[in-house]
């Protein structure tokens, strides 16, 4: 998962026509490409500020991965003094069928470094035909509970707790937001990055699903197996679509990202539209032009780079005050 080595990238595959064994094939070769020092062209280069290893968490019935970036130690308690419990961010990567957090070192290092906090990024069970969206939706939950209620061993600060998510893992961190307030865990903030939000029925009914189902990338398709796959027969779509919750007011303070140039454009505006009219204060950014996973694509998209500055900005005014 974390290798270096240079390495071809694998063709997208035909999503409609993928089988079980063929997904599992395709997203083990992309992940390692994503990985790879070859990707970083696109991926962009970590932040020599921070430092990243993997490891494990125990949560109930499962080993959990999780990729921890810290600042460095000559940014943190380098001159020899006790160190500070820092902010903590729960990153979610994007991808509910393929993707690993190693594609986000370029932005997750970054705020690691430059808040500073601890960034804990979820590698979360992927979608597949035994594996169902709710299950990737407990992985971001469970991790963040974990990590809160031993804040010591993690060197993190609970009362200063944000979440962070881009794509399927926007929508785990929404989710997750969610449970925190039904639960009484107090977040300081929520940044979701082109959220999808709806795996209901009307997925697709909305107008940027339209415009953008297959230019400038071929989102439908992929879009529509996470939901076949993601939704089996007899799941409430409901449960998982933070579009459609019952309740949206008392959230933490809230930063929508949204490319406009995305299938999912439309899920970001009408969130950060529900959680206004919920009373959650909400802060709705648009990038005209970027596409989906802009953010992670500072190689080829030019407004990675002032979103992600906008992202350090907001969870600073929410981590440090």
């Amino acid at each position: 998962m974390n290798g270096t080595t240079a390495m071809a990238r694998p063709p997208e595959p035909d999503w409609q026509a993928i089988t079980p064994e063929g997904l599992c094939a395709y997203r083990d070769a992309e992940n390692r490409f994503r990985a790879s020092a070859a990707a970083r062209t696109l991926l962009g280069e970590p932040d020599p500020g921070a430092t990243i290893g993997w490891q494990s968490v125990a949560l109930p019935g499962r080993e959990l991965p999780v990729r921890v970036y810290r600042p460095a130690p000559a940014r943190d308690g380098g001159d020899g003094a006790a160190p500070t419990a820092l902010p903590l961010i729960l990153h979610v990567h994007g991808g509910g069928v393929v993707g690993t957090a190693a594609q986000c070192d370029w932005a997750t290092s970054h705020l690691a470094a430059r808040l500073p906090a601890v960034v804990v990024s979820v590698d979360h069970r992927l979608v597949d035909h035994r594996t169902p969206l709710s299950d990737a939706a407990d992985d971001g939950w469970d991790a963040l509970r974990h990590v809160v209620r031993h804040a010591a061993q993690w060197g993190v600060d609970p009362a200063r707790t944000a979440v962070f998510g881009e794509s399927c893992g926007a929508l785990i961190s929404a989710l997750s937001a969610i449970r925190a307030k039904e639960t009484g865990l107090e977040l300081a903030a929520q940044v979701l990055v082109n959220p999808v939000v709806d795996v209901t029925g009307t997925m697709f009914d909305h107008p940027s699903m339209t415009a953008y189902a297959y230019s400038p990338t071929r989102a439908a398709p992929l879009l529509r197996l996470l939901q076949r796959l993601g939704m089996p027969a007899g799941a409430d779509a409901r449960a998982v679509s933070p579009l459609y919750a019952d309740d949206l007011s008392g959230l933490a303070p809230a930063l929508v990202v949204v490319p406009t140039r995305d299938a999912v454009a439309d899920h970001g505006r009408r969130y950060a539209e529900r959680l206004r009219a919920a009373g959650t204060p909400t802060r709705l950014t648009e990038y005209p032009g970027a596409r989906h996973a802009f953010l992670t694509l500072p190689g080829v998209e030019r407004q990675a780079e002032a979103a992600r500055t906008e992202i350090l900005g907001f969870l600073r005014a929410a981590l440090t005050a």
